[in-house]
């Protein structure tokens, strides 16, 4: 929800080639995101972009239909939205969350097709 160059990293961060800044920020959260995984029911669409596979239109439309339909009840739901295609799926996948569903794996790193 917060663009990463707001956050702060010192009273000198204006000093430093913004171009750069903006791909390290970048870097950063994407490999924590990949890392961490995030959840697909509360994530906003800056957070949803950096998710291996997700392009900021899905990520956009991930929320809308989750908005319009409810939370994803389970992580074969997400494959449901539009822009989620079957390798979109894969490479997403084990870093979506969805807690509290029938499927107890959901909510953890393991990949649906694991």
């Amino acid at each position: 929800k917060i663009d990463p160059k707001s956050i702060g990293v010192g009273m000198y961060q204006h000093d430093v080639d913004q171009r750069r800044l903006a791909a390290e920020l970048t870097q950063v959260v994407s490999v924590c995101v990949n890392t961490v995984g995030v959840d697909a029911n509360t994530a906003s669409p800056a957070l949803l972009q950096y998710v291996s596979g997700l392009s900021s239109a899905v990520a956009a439309e991930m929320v809308r239909r989750r908005e319009a339909e409810g939370a994803f009840a389970t992580r074969k739901d997400i494959a449901k939205v539009k822009g989620v295609g079957k390798k979109t799926f894969e490479q997403a996948a084990g870093f979506l969350r969805v807690y509290g569903g029938p499927e107890p794996l959901d909510a953890t790193a393991i990949h649906p097709e694991s």
